[in-house]
């Protein structure tokens, strides 16, 4: 198993980040790394996402969201072709924190043959992926903070 995990601080509350967190049909026009997401965020349904990480090859499957605690976090489970080839537990964590903002922590659990085949890239690719996300993130957050 393969861990990756990626955190930044927000200064906004957790409602504001759940809320551009769980737009996934938005996705595309700020998340340079998660570039297309649709589906529900209820438990048991199905997100369809299209990721680039900056190899530039672009990847697509499908998760199911397990796990759900609005405005705390979002959990899905995908896989490529099969799970013994490659699959992925993600999550999305909003962590408040004492000053009124809150930590994002995005991480994910790889398994299979293809991640443990190709560890450090993998690792590598996913770190820079979900820091440019979280980023992104923060600056979607907060943009929209100013305008309200």
């Amino acid at each position: 198993m393969i861990e990756v995990r990626a955190t930044e601080e927000i200064d906004a509350p957790a409602e504001a980040v759940w809320s551009v967190l769980t737009e996934l049909d938005r996705f595309q026009s700020w998340n340079p790394f998660i570039r297309q997401a649709r589906g529900s965020t209820e438990v048991g349904e199905m997100v369809h996402v299209r990721v680039r990480p900056s190899l530039g090859i672009p990847l697509a499957f499908h998760a199911k969201v397990v796990s759900v605690t609005p405005n705390r976090e979002l959990r899905w489970r995908g896989h490529v072709l099969s799970r013994w080839l490659a699959a992925g537990d993600h999550t999305f964590a909003i962590e408040p924190m004492a000053n009124g903002h809150v930590r994002f922590v995005q991480r994910e659990r790889f398994t299979g043959i293809l991640p443990w085949l190709g560890a450090r890239l993998l690792a590598r690719e996913a770190k820079r992926g979900f820091d440019a996300m979280n980023h992104a993130l923060a600056e979607r957050v907060l943009e929209r903070e100013r305008l309200a």
